[in-house]
């Protein structure tokens, strides 16, 4: 059984910053250290789209579009995982959402960003950023 409470979402201006969490309760017969985990967002009116991957070996994958504002890190003695995200912009405001699921592949192989939700199978509830100018 797998369940993820994504939290810290809400408001901030252009170049302020949010942290996101995720509780995650993993109880499997694999340890919730083999899991990859990653963060989604579905902006207003678009698609969902991939954010940032971490691998339990601890490699990361970052869209294009926040690379060097957001990262991703994970502390398994508190399970939970986070998404900081410094330097905001307007384009960032979404509902954003926690992933799990076995590592299978690593990120080096992924595909395309379009690609990355088919590599989790539990997914959080959402939690609002709204980014204002």
């Amino acid at each position: 059984q797998v369940s993820l409470v994504a939290s810290g979402g809400g408001s901030a201006d252009t170049g302020g910053s949010l942290r996101l969490s995720c509780t995650f309760s993993i109880n499997t017969h694999t340890p919730a250290s083999d899991y990859c985990m990653g963060w989604f967002r579905k902006p207003p009116g678009k698609e969902r789209e991939g954010v940032a991957m971490l691998d339990p070996d601890g490699t990361t994958l970052y869209a294009d579009s926040v690379k060097g504002r957001f990262t991703i890190s994970r502390d398994n003695a508190k399970s939970t995982l986070y998404l900081q995200m410094d330097s905001l912009r307007p384009e960032d405001t979404a509902d954003y959402y926690c992933a799990a699921d076995i590592s299978t592949d690593p990120l080096r192989t992924w595909g395309p960003r379009d690609t990355w939700w088919a590599h989790f199978g539990h997914w959080g509830q959402g939690t609002e950023v709204t980014v204002s100018s």
